[in-house]
């Protein structure tokens, strides 16, 4: 039975997910080479209790094949996404997206082009898009 789900990844947690939501669907075999391609070699055992625990977690279900267990994200990566801005703006900002906004706005890594984008995003949701 999943625990309870937690819209929060640890480092290495949130790294699987990205090539589980990649790739639809992986075994360990298929993540052990997408990790190992990245430059990360972990041992079978390793990646094995990542994928245990981001099952327990809710995360992920998973399905028998041949030998192989077959992995899958219950949650879209879109989904996933919001979740995690709702913690950060919750835990880290008590609710204020606009003090989120204007730390993100100071922060000396982001571009022109990132302003740009973000200006277009605001005027196509004040259009009701």
């Amino acid at each position: 039975m999943p625990g309870r789900k937690s819209p929060t990844f640890t480092e290495v947690e949130l790294e699987f997910m990205h090539i589980i939501w990649d790739n639809e669907s992986v075994s360990t075999e298929d993540m052990q080479r997408t990790l190992h391609e990245q430059g990360r070699d972990l041992s079978d055992g390793a990646i094995r209790k990542i994928l245990s625990i981001l099952l327990e977690k809710g995360h992920l279900t998973r399905e028998k094949s041949g030998r192989s267990f077959i992995y899958r994200a219950t949650v879209p990566r879109e989904q996933a996404d919001r979740n995690m801005v709702k913690d950060l703006l919750s835990r880290a900002f008590s609710g204020s997206v606009t003090r989120m906004v204007a730390t993100l706005l100071n922060s000396r890594d982001i571009s022109d082009n990132d302003i740009r984008e973000i200006k277009r995003l605001i005027e196509k949701r004040e259009r009701g898009e």
